[in-house]
């Protein structure tokens, strides 16, 4: 059984906000799709700082999804003063994690670039972030992520594909597979019944907003076209993990306008990003990945 995407909006650059339709489909589904957030200049920025630097080669872990194949991925914690720092800084983004949660002031937790390539990438298997977070001391799942799309996102590449509603059925127990932490198998197949699975398929510049319990997943990119995303983490300030670890303590974010996103020239000065290394993270079981 398959579900249609619904909660998807269109960008308008003058005055965005969250309105009450999309803070109801965010609480009732779990999530929101906003078409455009982000526009071919600021797509164009963000591209400059993953595509022409070596953060990838410097930085970037892999992991396996239990076929062979290998999720890549770069971690950073502090958001720092590049085009991707300055992007999880701008008011269009944090204002809207703000209103959808509803819980007051947001920060900074973690953000990450996944890169599927073509032939190669790997899964991602069925899980909630809150599965991780959970782990890392987080009380409540006062948390979201927003996953912006740097390449077209179809079910031949390995989209994102999610369970709408499935926050609602808390956290789920969830075991090391494979190197990830993947939710229960047999929990997954039940709430499937009820919370019938959509692919979210996107465009490069639209943006998911999606609560930390929803459960979701992607397969491996089959495709000779690479489908990368980059994700941004944001945890509420009253939600303070009660246990220092590989992602960020509260730390208040220094917002900035939306015209900050085009007008950034930093590409590639990342010394107040601070990279994680494989083996800090006690929830997935990273390996240095390859150029």
């Amino acid at each position: 059984m398959m579900a249609e995407l619904t909660g998807v909006y269109n960008f308008w650059k003058d005055g965005f906000s969250v309105t009450d339709e999309m803070k109801k489909n965010f609480d009732d589904n779990g999530y929101i799709v906003i078409r455009d957030l982000f526009d071919s200049k600021e797509m164009a920025n963000l591209r400059k700082v993953f595509e022409d630097t070596d953060i990838t080669a410097k930085h970037g872990l892999k992991v396996g999804d239990g076929t062979g194949k290998k999720t890549k991925i770069v971690l950073w914690t502090n958001p720092g003063s590049d085009v991707s720092g300055v992007m999880a800084r701008c008011e269009k983004v944090v204002n809207t994690c703000e209103d959808l949660l509803g819980k007051g002031e947001v920060y900074h937790y973690h953000g990450k670039l996944l890169y599927k390539d073509a032939f190669t990438g790997g899964a991602h298997l069925w899980h909630q972030d809150y599965g991780y977070w959970y782990r890392n001391t987080c009380l409540f799942p006062d948390m979201l992520t927003v996953f912006a799309a740097i390449d077209r996102c179809a079910k031949s590449n390995g989209c994102l594909q999610i369970l709408p509603g499935s926050h609602k059925c808390g956290r789920v127990d969830h075991e090391m597979t494979s190197g990830q932490m993947t939710a229960n198998a047999d929990r997954v197949e039940e709430i499937k019944k009820v919370c019938p699975l959509a692919y979210v398929e996107m465009e490069p510049g639209d943006a998911l907003f999606f609560h930390c319990n929803v459960l979701h997943c992607s397969s491996a990119n089959e495709s000779p076209d690479r489908r990368w995303a980059y994700l941004i983490a944001y945890n509420t300030k009253a939600n303070n993990p009660l246990v220092p670890h590989h992602h960020a303590q509260y730390t208040p974010i220094q917002k900035v306008p939306d015209s900050a996103v085009a007008e950034c020239t930093n590409y590639n000065d990342f010394t107040d990003k601070r990279f994680i290394e494989g083996h800090e993270s006690k929830t997935s079981q990273f390996d240095k990945s390859e150029t």
